[in-house]
């Protein structure tokens, strides 16, 4: 059994298609297949059901892949510490931040940081709030990045800025008029929400929770995995929803949304880092510089 061939069935298994694993890969679909196979026959195993033209995780698969990933990360860890004696003149960080934070405030960090140490190779994952959690919890990512706390088992949460989220909602929409409305008044329009795991799906349902109501007493159209097309579908007249200022802004300038005149919610940002996994000097310097630079967005 190689690291190659351990990480080659963690891709699998993450899409299920052995097409995808490759393209991600960068490998051909021959090459990904041989090596699942020669994990089975070695082993004596099946790790994915054959269903028609598809694969899926099967028990034995999903037992495997726990382990696959804690031998990844030990490796990822073992390669950092070896990058460290190289002073951060080479290396790689890898950090997997939420879309809101990816979206616009992360972008100037990157930069700076790239600047101060052009030799660090930045490996950046974008998920939602749970995903990055999880990244950083498995071992995935060394730097996670999220608009919501998200407790996960031997994680450290830091807080590095403060979000505000506002209610918006097309130009041609009643509450488009600056009038005054409460949390209490959300009953009276349909909503456009982000998915289950999503900070911006927490913020939300923690600003209804504070006044006893929850996501069911409201009219939701419609429920999307993206922030962009969540605006596409408010600029289409669709209803309102809850968004981080910064992503907004733009087309609030242009006029093609409106800001609804209810108070704005704060939502910090968070550094996460595990506790207990091995912290390289490419992360510590990250996590030096978010705090030299501070959190404005």
């Amino acid at each position: 059994m190689t690291l190659e061939q351990l990480r080659i069935f963690v891709e699998v298994a993450a899409r299920q298609h052995v097409t995808r694993a490759a393209e991600h890969l960068n490998m051909t679909q021959s090459a990904v297949s041989a090596a699942i196979t020669a994990l089975e026959t070695r082993h004596g195993v099946t790790l994915f059901d054959r269903v028609g033209r598809s694969i899926v995780l099967n028990q034995t698969g999903q037992l495997f892949l726990k382990e696959a990933q804690q031998v990844l990360a030990s490796a990822r860890a073992a390669e950092a510490a070896l990058m460290d004696l190289s002073g951060l003149m080479h290396g790689e960080l890898s950090i997997a931040t939420s879309q809101t934070v990816a979206a616009h405030w992360l972008g100037p960090k990157l930069a700076a940081y790239r600047s101060r140490y052009p030799g660090i190779k930045l490996n950046v994952g974008i998920g939602n709030t749970a995903d990055t959690a999880d990244a950083v919890m498995n071992g995935k990512a060394e730097i996670g990045l999220i608009e919501w706390r998200e407790e996960r088992r031997g994680v450290s949460a830091r807080q590095v800025a403060i979000d505000e989220m506002i209610v918006i909602v097309g130009r041609n929409h009643p509450w488009a008029d600056g009038k005054p409305r409460r949390v209490e008044d959300f009953k009276q329009t349909s909503w456009v929400v982000r998915e289950a795991g999503s900070g911006t799906r927490h913020a939300f349902e923690s600003m209804i929770e504070a006044k006893g109501m929850t996501l069911a007493a409201l009219d939701v159209a419609l429920m999307m995995p993206a922030n962009e097309p969540i605006i596409g579908a408010v600029e289409a007249g669709l209803g309102a929803t809850l968004m981080s200022r910064s992503i907004a802004a733009p087309f609030l300038k242009s006029g093609s949304i409106a800001e609804v005149a209810v108070t704005p919610l704060p939502r910090p940002f968070f550094l996460l880092r595990h506790e207990e996994r091995y912290r390289s000097k490419a992360a510590d310097a990250f996590d030096a510089m978010i705090s030299t630079v501070g959190g404005a967005l």
